[in-house]
């Protein structure tokens, strides 16, 4: 019966070619949804993905990385006293205004300040050791390749943020920024840009460590000191899942993301049945006869099920492929997307799932697979 399914795929392709395609839209929407779901939301985890700084340490209570405040800058002696930790440095976090050479009108920038130095932890993954030479220089800032139209700048020209001057003294790739747009410099300079008088203290200290995997052990006696004032600790896995959870389900813009899944899902699973059904329909003078010769409505139910398998497995083929298509057209054109091993997988499942109902769908069809309707 298992074989019967299949030739009947392939003589009959023009009968199920609507049900494929149904399918592949729907699981290339899918596909589609969470690569943009996790490029869009994981870039606010850059500012730690992007670095090679092993544990974080900030402001107790902070949901992500750009709701951190000031800590005290003495937590500083705190973690180089832990004998696991190997090298230390602060990383500054400044909210400003940007006005361009050109009339783009106000922009909201995220200005961070780094440690230039070649051996330097943040955006250590993200910068080239020429950009990050060129950042000591005074009033030096390097911004994303994306946001060049919206900040109406180039190379070597000054803008202002928060009424200081600033020279761009290079274009950088993937620091696309969600709510804004990030810009790098050197501590002095984000500190002559911070307006705030109360921050005296980084934002955040980024420390690496002699045994990388131990992160987890180090961050939580971290925790357990308070000499220094308020303060915590974060593995770099936690505090870059911690800040995709907070954009994804806490702000509600995930919610709405997750919701519009769902509905793509119902759709494709209501478009697909039909097509199926239709299918079963248009042979079921040929089931009627297979159930006269003593197939069983089990059997054939086996085969509507297999057809539904092999119409979700083509249809997700072709979905993978056009999908890949489309998402290398996307890098090229600085649009984030990311897809992982666990996202393919849980697309893998939604369309397989969207062909099984679909399937189970159908199987009512062979009610009228009668042989009795072959005397009409």
């Amino acid at each position: 019966m298992v074989a019967l399914a299949r030739k009947t795929l392939i003589y009959e392709w023009r009968r199920f070619l609507p049900a494929m395609l149904a399918v592949g839209f729907a699981g290339l929407l899918q596909l589609l949804q969470i690569a943009l779901v996790l490029g869009i939301f994981g870039s606010t985890s850059l500012y730690i993905t992007g670095s090679s700084a092993d544990v974080w340490v900030g402001y107790p209570g902070t949901q992500s990385v750009s709701l951190g405040r000031a800590i005290d800058p003495d937590v500083e002696s705190r973690l180089l006293m832990d004998p696991a930790v190997q090298q230390v440095e602060p990383y500054l976090w400044v909210d400003g205004d940007w006005r361009g050479p050109r009339e783009t009108g106000g922009v909201s920038v995220f200005v961070s300040g780094i440690d230039p130095a070649a051996d330097g932890l943040m955006f250590s993954k993200a910068l080239s050791p020429a950009l990050r030479a060129r950042l000591a220089e005074p009033d030096a800032i390097v911004i994303d390749r994306s946001a060049q139209d919206q900040l109406g700048v180039d190379v070597g020209q000054t803008a202002t943020i928060n009424g200081q001057q600033v020279r761009v003294v290079g274009i950088s790739t993937g620091l696309r920024a969600l709510g804004g747009v990030n810009v790098l410099c050197s501590l002095d300079t984000a500190r002559r840009l911070d307006n705030d008088p109360t921050d005296a203290g980084p934002t955040y200290l980024v420390a690496k460590l002699r045994d990388p995997a131990q992160a987890d052990v180090v961050a939580t006696r971290l925790r357990g000191d308070t000499a220094f004032g308020p303060y915590t600790a974060w593995s770099a896995g936690d505090f870059a899942r911690l800040s995709v959870r907070y954009w994804l389900f806490d702000t509600g813009a995930g919610a709405g993301v997750l919701f519009l899944a769902g509905i793509v899902f119902l759709v494709g699973a209501a478009i697909t049945s039909q097509t199926l059904i239709a299918a079963v329909n248009g042979s079921v003078r040929e089931y009627a006869t297979l159930n006269a010769l003593g197939v069983g409505v089990s059997a054939l139910r086996k085969v509507v099920l297999e057809q539904a398998f092999w119409v979700g497995a083509l249809g997700l083929l072709g979905a993978s492929v056009l999908g890949i298509v489309l998402m290398l057209l996307a890098r090229s054109q600085d649009v984030p997307v990311i897809l992982n091993v666990p996202a393919a997988l849980a697309c893998i499942i939604l369309v397989m799932g969207l062909a099984a109902v679909s399937g189970l769908a159908a199987m009512r069809s062979l009610r009228r697979a009668d042989p009795a309707t072959l005397l009409r």
